[in-house]
Protein backbone atom coordinates (compact mmCIF):
# COMPACT_ATOMS: atom_id res chain seq x y z
CA UNK A 1 0.00 0.00 0.00
CA UNK A 2 1.21 3.53 -0.69
CA UNK A 3 0.60 4.43 2.95
CA UNK A 4 2.91 1.77 4.36
CA UNK A 5 5.59 4.27 5.32
CA UNK A 6 3.32 6.22 7.65
CA UNK A 7 3.82 3.85 10.59
CA UNK A 8 6.83 2.52 12.44
CA UNK A 9 5.63 -0.73 14.03
CA UNK A 10 7.95 -3.24 15.59
CA UNK A 11 7.28 -6.50 13.71
CA UNK A 12 4.66 -8.71 15.32
CA UNK A 13 2.12 -6.12 16.51
CA UNK A 14 -1.24 -7.94 16.26
CA UNK A 15 -3.09 -6.06 18.98
CA UNK A 16 -4.91 -3.08 17.49
CA UNK A 17 -8.04 -4.27 19.30
CA UNK A 18 -6.19 -3.11 22.44
CA UNK A 19 -4.70 0.05 20.95
CA UNK A 20 -3.79 1.34 17.54
CA UNK A 21 -0.43 2.69 16.43
CA UNK A 22 -0.30 6.37 15.48
CA UNK A 23 0.32 7.32 11.86
CA UNK A 24 3.18 9.74 11.41
CA UNK A 25 0.98 12.85 10.84
CA UNK A 26 -0.77 12.22 14.17
CA UNK A 27 2.47 11.53 16.03
CA UNK A 28 4.19 14.62 14.64
CA UNK A 29 1.21 16.88 15.37
CA UNK A 30 1.16 15.66 18.95
CA UNK A 31 4.91 16.15 19.42
CA UNK A 32 4.65 19.71 18.08
CA UNK A 33 1.82 20.52 20.48
CA UNK A 34 3.71 19.05 23.42
CA UNK A 35 6.78 21.11 22.50
CA UNK A 36 4.67 24.27 22.43
CA UNK A 37 3.06 23.36 25.75
CA UNK A 38 6.44 22.79 27.36
CA UNK A 39 7.59 26.37 26.73
CA UNK A 40 4.24 28.17 26.58
CA UNK A 41 4.62 29.04 22.90
CA UNK A 42 0.90 29.37 22.17
CA UNK A 43 -2.54 29.68 23.67
CA UNK A 44 -4.84 26.65 23.73
CA UNK A 45 -7.14 27.69 20.90
CA UNK A 46 -4.98 26.24 18.09
CA UNK A 47 -5.01 22.88 19.88
CA UNK A 48 -8.77 23.05 20.20
CA UNK A 49 -9.16 23.44 16.44
CA UNK A 50 -8.30 19.74 16.34
CA UNK A 51 -11.48 19.00 18.30
CA UNK A 52 -13.55 20.61 15.56
CA UNK A 53 -11.62 18.72 12.88
CA UNK A 54 -12.14 15.45 14.73
CA UNK A 55 -15.85 16.09 15.12
CA UNK A 56 -16.23 16.82 11.42
CA UNK A 57 -14.14 13.84 10.31
CA UNK A 58 -16.09 11.48 12.59
CA UNK A 59 -19.34 12.83 11.18
CA UNK A 60 -18.19 12.13 7.62
CA UNK A 61 -17.04 8.63 8.53
CA UNK A 62 -20.47 7.65 9.88
CA UNK A 63 -22.62 9.70 7.49
CA UNK A 64 -23.86 12.12 10.15
CA UNK A 65 -24.30 15.86 10.41
CA UNK A 66 -21.50 17.36 12.52
CA UNK A 67 -24.20 19.21 14.48
CA UNK A 68 -25.32 15.82 15.81
CA UNK A 69 -21.83 14.80 17.02
CA UNK A 70 -20.49 15.36 20.52
CA UNK A 71 -17.01 14.93 21.99
CA UNK A 72 -15.90 13.35 25.22
CA UNK A 73 -13.30 11.13 26.83
CA UNK A 74 -14.81 7.65 27.41
CA UNK A 75 -17.61 5.51 26.03
CA UNK A 76 -19.20 4.93 29.42
CA UNK A 77 -19.38 8.65 30.17
CA UNK A 78 -20.86 9.26 26.71
CA UNK A 79 -23.63 6.72 27.37
CA UNK A 80 -24.46 7.98 30.86
CA UNK A 81 -26.94 10.70 29.74
CA UNK A 82 -28.83 8.16 27.63
CA UNK A 83 -29.08 5.68 30.49
CA UNK A 84 -30.21 8.43 32.85
CA UNK A 85 -33.00 9.36 30.44
CA UNK A 86 -34.57 5.90 30.55
CA UNK A 87 -37.84 5.64 32.44
CA UNK A 88 -37.96 3.48 35.54
CA UNK A 89 -38.56 -0.14 34.64
CA UNK A 90 -37.03 0.11 31.16
CA UNK A 91 -35.47 -2.98 29.56
CA UNK A 92 -32.08 -2.88 27.88
CA UNK A 93 -30.94 -5.76 25.66
CA UNK A 94 -27.28 -6.54 25.03
CA UNK A 95 -24.85 -9.30 24.06
CA UNK A 96 -23.73 -11.59 26.88
CA UNK A 97 -20.06 -10.83 26.11
CA UNK A 98 -20.56 -7.07 25.68
CA UNK A 99 -17.68 -4.90 26.85
CA UNK A 100 -18.67 -3.40 30.18
CA UNK A 101 -18.41 0.23 29.02
CA UNK A 102 -21.75 -0.51 27.31
CA UNK A 103 -23.08 -2.53 30.25
CA UNK A 104 -22.33 -0.73 33.51
CA UNK A 105 -23.91 2.61 32.46
CA UNK A 106 -27.23 0.76 32.22
CA UNK A 107 -26.78 -1.56 35.20
CA UNK A 108 -26.16 1.28 37.65
CA UNK A 109 -29.84 2.14 37.14
CA UNK A 110 -31.08 -1.22 38.40
CA UNK A 111 -32.26 0.47 41.59
CA UNK A 112 -34.79 2.30 39.37
CA UNK A 113 -36.00 -0.98 37.96
CA UNK A 114 -33.97 -0.74 34.75
CA UNK A 115 -33.32 -4.33 33.67
CA UNK A 116 -30.36 -5.41 31.57
CA UNK A 117 -31.00 -8.59 29.59
CA UNK A 118 -27.95 -10.29 28.05
CA UNK A 119 -28.24 -13.00 25.42
CA UNK A 120 -25.72 -14.79 23.15
CA UNK A 121 -24.91 -12.72 20.09
CA UNK A 122 -26.49 -15.17 17.66
CA UNK A 123 -29.77 -14.82 19.55
CA UNK A 124 -29.78 -11.02 19.80
CA UNK A 125 -32.00 -10.20 16.83
CA UNK A 126 -34.59 -12.81 17.85
CA UNK A 127 -34.63 -11.35 21.36
CA UNK A 128 -35.67 -7.89 20.11
CA UNK A 129 -39.34 -8.16 21.01
CA UNK A 130 -42.05 -5.92 22.43
CA UNK A 131 -40.98 -4.78 25.87
CA UNK A 132 -37.37 -4.08 24.88
CA UNK A 133 -36.72 -0.35 25.17
CA UNK A 134 -33.05 -0.17 24.19
CA UNK A 135 -30.74 -2.42 22.22
CA UNK A 136 -27.22 -1.53 23.39
CA UNK A 137 -24.55 -3.55 21.64
CA UNK A 138 -21.15 -3.32 19.95
CA UNK A 139 -20.81 -3.21 16.19
CA UNK A 140 -17.90 -5.62 16.62
CA UNK A 141 -17.39 -7.62 19.79
CA UNK A 142 -14.11 -6.98 21.58
CA UNK A 143 -13.58 -10.52 22.86
CA UNK A 144 -14.72 -12.59 19.89
CA UNK A 145 -14.46 -10.26 16.89
CA UNK A 146 -18.07 -11.09 15.95
CA UNK A 147 -19.51 -8.50 13.56
CA UNK A 148 -23.05 -7.39 14.37
CA UNK A 149 -25.77 -7.77 11.74
CA UNK A 150 -26.55 -4.09 12.14
CA UNK A 151 -29.29 -3.83 9.46
CA UNK A 152 -31.16 -6.72 11.11
CA UNK A 153 -30.81 -5.12 14.55
CA UNK A 154 -32.06 -1.77 13.25
CA UNK A 155 -35.03 -3.36 11.45
CA UNK A 156 -36.07 -5.45 14.44
CA UNK A 157 -35.68 -2.52 16.84
CA UNK A 158 -37.75 -0.26 14.63
CA UNK A 159 -40.61 -2.79 14.68
CA UNK A 160 -40.83 -2.67 18.49
CA UNK A 161 -39.87 0.99 18.94
CA UNK A 162 -36.58 0.28 20.72
CA UNK A 163 -33.66 2.69 20.74
CA UNK A 164 -30.49 1.44 19.04
CA UNK A 165 -27.28 2.37 20.86
CA UNK A 166 -24.06 1.17 19.21
CA UNK A 167 -20.54 1.04 20.62
CA UNK A 168 -18.38 1.26 17.50
CA UNK A 169 -14.99 1.32 19.23
CA UNK A 170 -13.91 -2.01 17.72
CA UNK A 171 -15.37 -1.23 14.29
CA UNK A 172 -14.95 2.36 13.23
CA UNK A 173 -11.80 2.73 11.18
CA UNK A 174 -12.01 -0.60 9.36
CA UNK A 175 -15.71 -1.51 9.09
CA UNK A 176 -17.98 0.71 6.98
CA UNK A 177 -20.70 2.13 9.23
CA UNK A 178 -23.62 4.51 8.87
CA UNK A 179 -25.87 6.05 11.50
CA UNK A 180 -28.98 5.42 9.39
CA UNK A 181 -31.63 4.04 11.73
CA UNK A 182 -29.35 4.37 14.77
CA UNK A 183 -30.15 6.56 17.77
CA UNK A 184 -26.64 6.71 19.23
CA UNK A 185 -23.25 5.59 17.96
CA UNK A 186 -20.23 6.12 20.19
CA UNK A 187 -16.60 5.21 19.55
CA UNK A 188 -13.35 5.66 21.38
CA UNK A 189 -10.66 6.51 18.84
CA UNK A 190 -7.57 4.92 20.38
CA UNK A 191 -8.06 1.54 18.71
CA UNK A 192 -8.81 1.31 14.98
CA UNK A 193 -8.79 5.09 14.55
CA UNK A 194 -5.21 5.10 15.88
CA UNK A 195 -5.54 8.13 18.14
CA UNK A 196 -4.36 8.91 21.67
CA UNK A 197 -6.53 7.46 24.41
CA UNK A 198 -8.89 10.12 25.71
CA UNK A 199 -10.74 11.16 22.54
CA UNK A 200 -14.25 9.72 22.27
CA UNK A 201 -16.82 10.89 19.73
CA UNK A 202 -20.47 10.09 19.42
CA UNK A 203 -23.57 10.62 17.33
CA UNK A 204 -26.95 11.37 18.91
CA UNK A 205 -30.07 11.42 16.76
CA UNK A 206 -32.10 14.61 17.05
CA UNK A 207 -34.86 12.56 18.74
CA UNK A 208 -32.47 11.26 21.38
CA UNK A 209 -30.97 14.70 21.95
CA UNK A 210 -34.40 15.89 23.01
CA UNK A 211 -34.82 12.98 25.42
CA UNK A 212 -31.46 13.33 27.16
CA UNK A 213 -30.17 15.81 29.71
CA UNK A 214 -26.57 17.04 29.17
CA UNK A 215 -25.36 15.88 32.57
CA UNK A 216 -21.72 16.80 31.99
CA UNK A 217 -22.44 20.31 30.69
CA UNK A 218 -19.71 22.83 31.36
CA UNK A 219 -18.22 25.86 29.69
CA UNK A 220 -17.38 23.89 26.53
CA UNK A 221 -21.04 22.95 26.06
CA UNK A 222 -22.09 26.59 25.95
CA UNK A 223 -23.63 28.17 22.88
CA UNK A 224 -20.81 30.72 23.05
CA UNK A 225 -17.85 28.78 24.43
CA UNK A 226 -15.74 31.84 25.18
CA UNK A 227 -18.69 33.57 26.82
CA UNK A 228 -19.41 30.65 29.15
CA UNK A 229 -16.45 30.84 31.49
CA UNK A 230 -18.09 32.52 34.50
CA UNK A 231 -21.35 33.22 36.23
CA UNK A 232 -24.70 31.57 36.84
CA UNK A 233 -26.31 32.20 33.48
CA UNK A 234 -26.42 29.08 31.31
CA UNK A 235 -27.07 29.01 27.58
CA UNK A 236 -26.14 25.63 26.16
CA UNK A 237 -25.50 24.89 22.51
CA UNK A 238 -28.58 24.01 20.51
CA UNK A 239 -26.73 21.21 18.70
CA UNK A 240 -25.27 18.00 20.13
CA UNK A 241 -22.41 20.19 21.35
CA UNK A 242 -24.41 20.65 24.54
CA UNK A 243 -23.39 17.06 25.35
CA UNK A 244 -19.68 17.85 24.90
CA UNK A 245 -17.27 17.20 27.70
CA UNK A 246 -14.41 19.65 27.83
CA UNK A 247 -11.87 17.93 25.58
CA UNK A 248 -8.39 16.74 26.46
CA UNK A 249 -6.61 18.96 23.96
CA UNK A 250 -3.61 16.80 23.14
CA UNK A 251 -5.74 13.71 22.59
CA UNK A 252 -7.65 15.53 19.87
CA UNK A 253 -4.47 17.03 18.42
CA UNK A 254 -3.47 13.44 17.68
CA UNK A 255 -6.96 12.28 16.75
CA UNK A 256 -7.72 14.82 14.01
CA UNK A 257 -4.93 13.83 11.58
CA UNK A 258 -5.48 10.13 12.31
CA UNK A 259 -9.20 10.29 11.50
CA UNK A 260 -8.53 12.36 8.41
CA UNK A 261 -5.99 9.80 7.22
CA UNK A 262 -8.59 7.04 7.60
CA UNK A 263 -10.87 9.14 5.39
CA UNK A 264 -8.08 9.68 2.87
CA UNK A 265 -7.24 6.00 2.58
CA UNK A 266 -10.90 4.97 2.66
CA UNK A 267 -12.60 2.56 5.04
CA UNK A 268 -13.41 0.17 2.20
CA UNK A 269 -9.72 -0.05 1.30
CA UNK A 270 -8.77 -0.60 4.93
CA UNK A 271 -11.46 -3.25 5.24
CA UNK A 272 -10.09 -5.22 2.29
CA UNK A 273 -6.53 -5.03 3.61
CA UNK A 274 -7.47 -6.09 7.15
CA UNK A 275 -9.74 -8.96 6.13
CA UNK A 276 -7.21 -10.33 3.65
CA UNK A 277 -4.60 -10.64 6.39
CA UNK A 278 -7.03 -11.85 9.05
CA UNK A 279 -8.36 -14.55 6.76
CA UNK A 280 -4.86 -15.62 5.76
CA UNK A 281 -4.18 -16.09 9.47
CA UNK A 282 -7.43 -17.98 9.92
CA UNK A 283 -6.62 -20.26 7.01
CA UNK A 284 -3.26 -21.06 8.55
CA UNK A 285 -5.05 -22.06 11.75
CA UNK A 286 -7.52 -24.24 9.87
CA UNK A 287 -10.40 -21.85 10.52
CA UNK A 288 -13.01 -20.80 7.94
CA UNK A 289 -12.87 -17.25 6.56
CA UNK A 290 -14.69 -14.50 8.43
CA UNK A 291 -15.82 -10.90 7.99
CA UNK A 292 -13.82 -9.63 10.98
CA UNK A 293 -10.40 -8.05 11.41
CA UNK A 294 -10.25 -9.73 14.83
CA UNK A 295 -9.45 -13.43 15.09
CA UNK A 296 -10.34 -15.20 18.33
CA UNK A 297 -9.44 -18.83 18.89
CA UNK A 298 -8.77 -21.37 21.62
CA UNK A 299 -5.33 -22.87 21.17
CA UNK A 300 -3.49 -24.29 24.16
CA UNK A 301 -0.05 -22.75 24.56
CA UNK A 302 -0.64 -19.97 22.03
CA UNK A 303 0.02 -17.13 24.46
CA UNK A 304 3.41 -18.54 25.46
CA UNK A 305 4.31 -19.30 21.84
CA UNK A 306 3.54 -15.73 20.82
CA UNK A 307 5.51 -14.30 23.73
CA UNK A 308 8.54 -16.43 22.86
CA UNK A 309 8.38 -15.22 19.24
CA UNK A 310 8.00 -11.56 20.19
CA UNK A 311 4.45 -11.30 18.86
CA UNK A 312 2.13 -9.01 20.77
CA UNK A 313 -1.52 -10.05 20.81
CA UNK A 314 -4.04 -10.44 23.62
CA UNK A 315 -5.98 -13.03 25.55
CA UNK A 316 -9.63 -12.23 26.13
CA UNK A 317 -12.15 -14.55 27.72
CA UNK A 318 -9.51 -17.27 27.83
CA UNK A 319 -9.04 -17.12 24.04
CA UNK A 320 -6.17 -15.83 21.94
CA UNK A 321 -7.12 -12.61 20.13
CA UNK A 322 -5.15 -11.31 17.19
CA UNK A 323 -6.14 -8.18 15.28
CA UNK A 324 -4.99 -6.90 11.90
CA UNK A 325 -4.84 -3.31 10.68
CA UNK A 326 -3.21 -1.01 8.13
CA UNK A 327 0.33 -1.42 9.41
CA UNK A 328 0.05 -5.22 9.65
CA UNK A 329 1.98 -7.07 6.93
CA UNK A 330 1.97 -10.57 5.48
CA UNK A 331 5.31 -11.02 7.20
CA UNK A 332 3.55 -10.45 10.53
CA UNK A 333 0.98 -13.10 9.62
CA UNK A 334 3.66 -15.60 8.61
CA UNK A 335 5.65 -14.90 11.78
CA UNK A 336 2.54 -15.55 13.88
CA UNK A 337 1.68 -18.77 12.06
CA UNK A 338 5.26 -19.99 12.35
CA UNK A 339 5.13 -19.44 16.11
CA UNK A 340 1.88 -21.41 16.38
CA UNK A 341 2.76 -24.21 13.95
CA UNK A 342 4.03 -26.63 16.63
CA UNK A 343 0.68 -26.30 18.43
CA UNK A 344 -1.53 -27.11 15.43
Amino acid sequence: MEFDGLWDPEPGWLNTASYGLPPRPAWEALQAALSDWRVGATSWEPWDESTTRSRESFARLVGADAADVFVGSTVSAALAPIASALPAGATVLTDDVEFTSNVFPWKVHEDRGVELVAVPGDQLVAAIRPGVDVVAVSAVQSSTGAVLDLPAVVAASKEVGALVVIDASQALGWLPLSVDGIDALVAHTYKWLMSPRGATLGYLSPRLQELCRPLAAGWYAGQNVHGSYYGSRMELAESARRFDQSPSWFCYVGAAPALELVEQIGVETINRHNLELANEFRTGLGLPPSNSAIVSTSLAGAEDAFAAAGIRAAVRGGRLRASFHLYTTRADVHQALTALKPLL
